[in-house]
């Protein structure tokens, strides 16, 4: 006898059993072209075989074969060859008919079989959880139990797996309870698939429960329960047991490094996760799609755009889940505009966007400000699948009343069918921006009449809009109301619009009394709201001690020792402002820029105040000239209060009408045709002389003037305010 080795460019014509097999031309091309088949079978000289093992030979060609077209003669020599119902091949074939994703194929091969054993089984299961057919693989799984075969500790793995990605938890629960009828308990493998499982459930106790009885645990076991506690939004637990695992020297893998870079992120600790960084990258894994993924969303949200851009450039084609990590990145840390152009560059790449992906853009928009923008992402929503999200139309409702437009937020608010609680404290946060009080008031009777009960945002929504238009008895009584009629213990952002309501409204002494009845350690908003309150009704004591406060709490934050100087200067303590101003820079503290931006087709331009580096700059400061001369003549006075210098009257005056919204008004007149809106954004809190010039100007020029400052909306036409003069 002699051993001969046949491959694809042997003689293809052989006897099985009786019966011809002609090896199928297609193989001998395959396999010539590919790699070469390797076969072992005796003959004897010259030509005549005298035997051959079917299962060597099939199971070879099965491993080989790389189509379905392959698998379908293959089966169809099996049937010829009586080897039909040979359960080691077809248990070979079923899994090659998964590893090449013919998984239905698979199902179609396993109903002929007659009493399929616990190992094909196995291989359909493991091939529907392979190609993520999950809900199947637990059909499967059922119907294997019904049939009388019952599981091994190669079968509940993938079962496990299969309930993790469904969240099917009570399914779980009733495989958990298998585990232990079955004898597996001390299966690590399995233990593992009870971790990951009520981790990705949401039971991240149990999950803890089943990784402390592991007698055995391998890194499966510890990243699935690292991996568990960061995705349930338990950072502080992810990096206890990541120190755990440095303190028993367990080999990190790239999967739990992953999850300990999102602990970091979540806990704002970027020297922490810039240390995992570097270890990434020692051992090689800097490049993995999760990895990058984490490390740009880390650098993102820790306002390190340029290293989370370069980490996304390293990606030739980025994910939707990577392109999610920066363009959400960029709108949480005040980077609108780059958030705006990614987004509409991923819409470009014809990258299909999600949920979050959208909802991130619209955060940015509504941060740009420029309603033609809000429209483009609205129109785009409104041919996506997205139309009827709440989520996203939620967002879209608070995107157009930061873009100016209460009319578009209402329209979107009232064409959705299915209304929550959220999306009627967005409308209702939405008029106070506006200050809307009454249509806020008009909102919640009607919320409270289709039966949707309020929660706190609800209130704190209903309180803005009272401090916003000076309902201050309304807000008073609603302030009293959500914890007696409702049972909401109020937030520390409920105290501070009630300081401010009443502060706004004068009762300054009975601001400070609530202050100190309140039940938590006041807060920089609190004693901010007073303080502001003190700046309008010039209330120095009071206002000093409001600042020591908040001095006590933020010694290093400018804008509270701007208010302060900004109090000294209006009641003329000039000697007092300046020694404001020696202590800021004595602590190294620089007032912020003011600036007003104006929306023209769909284009922002910004102006400083005094600025004269427009290209129209001379029309600019023709229009503001031509502009002081009507107002004077209709009786407008400057308020020269407003001037917060010791200059005098005239200097007053003419710095007065340099402020920068004043500039993009002028620009906006001399830029668009009569009886356009003109829309201004003010990254500052307005002053009240341009508060009152841009009234005169409204009713002058016959416009309306939307402008935005840092606390709400100003809506001026007809010589009227829409804050009625309460801000």
């Amino acid at each position: 006898m002699i051993r001969r080795r046949i491959t694809s460019k042997s003689p293809i014509s052989i006897i099985l059993t009786g019966i011809p097999f002609e090896f199928p031309a297609i193989f001998v091309e395959h396999f010539s072209s590919a790699s070469s088949l390797h076969l072992d079978y005796y003959y004897d000289e010259p030509n005549h075989f005298n035997a051959v093992d079917p299962d060597i030979f099939f199971s070879n060609l099965i491993d080989n074969s790389t189509h379905k077209r392959h698998l379908i003669q293959i089966q169809t020599h099996l049937i010829v060859s009586g080897l039909k119902d040979s359960k080691y091949l077809v248990t070979k074939f079923v899994n090659s008919c998964s590893n090449i994703g013919e998984i239905h194929y698979a199902r179609k091969v396993l109903e002929e079989i007659y009493e399929p054993n616990i190992f094909l089984w196995n291989a359909v299961i493991r091939g529907h959880s392979k190609n993520n057919l999950f809900g199947d693989a637990l059909k499967m799984y059922t119907r294997m139990q019904t049939e009388g075969t019952g599981p091994d500790r190669f079968t509940l793995p993938y079962i496990l797996k299969a309930c993790s990605a469904t969240s099917a938890l009570r399914m779980g629960r009733t495989i958990h309870c298998q585990i232990f009828r079955h004898g597996f308990e001390s299966d690590v493998f399995v233990q593992n698939g009870l971790v990951a499982l009520y981790a990705k459930c949401g039971k991240i106790d149990q999950a803890q429960v089943v990784f402390d009885g592991l007698g055995e645990r391998n890194i499966v076991s510890w990243t699935s329960i690292l991996s568990g506690y960061s995705q349930n939004g338990q950072p502080m637990e992810a990096l206890r047991i990541f120190s755990e695992m440095r303190r028993f020297d367990v080999k990190l893998d790239w999967i739990s490094l992953v999850s300990v870079l999102r602990a970091y992120t979540d806990v704002e600790d970027l020297k922490q996760g810039r240390a995992v960084h570097g270890s990434v990258v020692k051992l090689g894994l800097d490049l993995e799609p999760d990895m990058l993924i984490a490390l740009t969303a880390m650098y993102a949200k820790s306002w390190e755009v340029t290293v989370a851009k370069f980490l996304f450039n390293q990606m030739e084609t980025p994910d939707v889940i990577l392109w999610n990590a920066m363009i959400s990145g960029y709108a949480k840390t005040g980077y609108a505009d780059e958030a705006v152009e990614l987004f509409r560059m991923m819409i470009s790449k014809n990258i299909k966007p999600d949920s979050v992906s959208v909802r991130s853009a619209i955060v940015a928009y509504a941060q740009v400000g420029s309603l033609k923008l809000a429209r483009w992402i609205d129109e785009f929503i409104n041919r996506s699948e997205y139309k009827n999200d709440v989520f996203v139309n939620t967002a879209l409702i608070d995107m157009y009343a930061k873009c100016g437009s209460v009319t578009s937020a209402r329209s979107i608010f009232d064409r959705m069918l299915k209304k929550d609680v959220v999306v009627w404290s967005s409308m209702i946060v939405s008029y106070g921006l506006h200050g809307q009080g009454q249509e806020a008031i008009d909102l919640f009777q009607e919320m409270k009449l289709a039966g949707v009960k309020p929660n706190d945002v609800t209130f704190l929504g209903l309180l803005i809009a009272c401090n916003h238009s000076g309902l201050v008895q309304e807000g008073w009584e609603y302030f009293y109301c959500m914890t007696r009629d409702h049972g909401i213990e109020p937030r520390h952002q409920h105290y501070a619009c009630v300081v401010d309501l009443l502060g706004r409204g004068g009762y300054l002494d009975k601001a400070y009394e609530f202050i100190t009845k309140m039940p938590m350690e006041p807060g920089i908003t609190v004693w901010g709201a007073l303080l502001s309150a003190c700046k309008i009704h010039r209330r120095v004591t009071l206002g000093e001690y409001a600042a020591e406060r908040i001095f006590s709490l933020d010694p290093l934050n400018a804008g509270h020792y701007v208010q302060l100087s900004n109090l000294y200067a209006s009641v003329g303590m000039w000697s007092h402002v300046s020694k404001v101003r020696v202590l800021m820079k004595e602590k190294g503290l620089s007032k912020d820029l003011g600036y007003s931006s104006i929306e023209i087709n769909g284009k922002l331009q910004a102006f400083r105040v005094g600025d004269k580096s427009h290209p129209r700059s001379k029309e600019i400061y023709q229009e503001l000239e031509e502009l002081e001369r009507r107002m004077k003549e209709a009786g407008f006075v400057p308020n020269t209060a407003s001037a917060l210098h010791d200059l005098n009257n005239e200097d007053k005056e003419e710095n007065l009408c340099n402020h920068s919204e004043r500039l993009a008004i002028a620009f906006g007149l001399i830029s668009t045709p009569p009886g356009t809106t003109l829309r201004i954004i003010k990254n500052l809190r307005a002053c009240v002389n341009c508060h009152s010039a841009a009234k005169f100007i409204s009713k002058l020029v016959g416009r309306e003037i939307v402008v935005r400052d840092a606390n709400r909306f100003h809506h001026f036409k007809d010589g009227l305010c829409s804050c009625g003069d309460y801000w």
